[in-house]
């Protein structure tokens, strides 16, 4: 029987392109004090994040070349703890653990974003599409629905997520925000990263307002888009050009990992970074699959206020 795409390891549910051995290391990783992480479900704002994280305490966009960004700021559950030991510092790591999972520490920082279920699962359908190890190119917006509902997606279930983390929004070293809150309003959002990263980084952009538009600028969301696709889809032809003896180690186990099930791995992917916007979910749920979800929210969220994050969007 062909492998499954999909599976449990050590209770993180993932694409069988993480290998154990990596998987196992990162939820293993012990933080360094001055470790920050940025932290979502996938398609909620994570690489936004990280290119205004990043252009805060660089003042210039992450690097263009995407082996030279994954080294800068690694990606903890794909890269494995290894990768955090090389990276730049200070810096950031990417995650997309829900808390009970995550490697913890009073002395490290966590920035998480979320954003609403209808939009992230609409993102995630054209993400899993785009990406050839999904092995969902042909897939319908019903079929992944389906697996959205039953949490057998990459990374696991939404709402386990969310609401683990929900519950640690008012932790000190915890900064909690929406993707929706950073499309509104992102000169306070950047503000309110910047104080959280540190108090003379939120100084400096209240001393020099050039220095914020600057940021603004670079970290908008037409600029990042055409950034990160530009720079991935690079990376994807330029990737098998890299001799076996070269890649990381992590790049080795996952290409192991994956064997000859994705004849087209190098065909560059589409867009990383799609639309962007709030309310796409209205393009693509039929009345019916909107009620689902809905009913769905109701059953996983009893209890909790956490959909309130919300409450000034036009939701089923």
């Amino acid at each position: 029987m062909e492998r499954p795409v999909y599976g449990m390891i050590d209770g993180y549910y993932r694409c069988w392109a993480g290998d154990g051995e990596t998987i196992r290391s990162a939820l293993n990783y012990v933080p360094e004090p001055d470790d920050v992480f940025i932290v979502s479900y996938p398609k909620s704002g994570n690489t936004w994040v990280e290119h205004i994280a990043y252009n805060i305490i660089n003042d210039r966009a992450p690097p263009a070349n995407w082996m030279d960004y994954n080294r800068e700021i690694p990606f903890l559950d794909m890269h494995g703890a290894e990768a955090t030991r090389t990276m730049r510092r200070p810096g950031f790591i990417k995650t997309h653990m829900p808390f009970h999972l995550h490697p913890y520490s009073k002395d490290a920082k966590y920035i998480c974003i979320c954003r609403n279920p209808y939009d992230c699962c609409v993102s995630f359908y054209h993400h899993t599409r785009n990406i050839p190890i999904y092995l969902f190119s042909d897939g319908t917006f019903d079929e992944f629905l389906e697996m959205f509902l039953a949490g057998k997606v990459d990374f696991g279930d939404y709402f386990d997520h969310l609401l683990s983390w929900y519950d640690h929004r008012d932790d000190p070293n915890v900064l909690f925000l929406t993707y929706e809150d950073l499309k509104e309003d992102p000169a306070t959002w950047v503000m309110k990263i910047a104080d959280f990263l540190g108090e003379d980084y939120g100084k400096k952009l209240r001393a020099d307002k050039r220095a914020l538009e600057n940021i603004l600028n670079r970290t908008s969301f037409e600029a990042m888009k055409e950034h990160v696709n530009v720079a991935q889809k690079k990376f994807a032809v330029e990737r098998s050009l890299v001799p076996d003896d070269q890649k990381p180690e992590w790049a080795k186990r996952a290409m192991k990992a994956i064997g000859n099930r994705v004849p087209n791995i190098h065909k560059p992917p589409g867009n990383f970074v799609r639309k962007g916007v709030v309310g796409d979910w209205k393009t693509h749920f039929s009345a019916e699959q909107a009620a689902r979800l809905k009913e769905h929210i109701a059953v996983k969220t009893r209890g909790s206020d956490v959909m309130g994050l919300w409450k000034k969007l036009e939701l089923p």
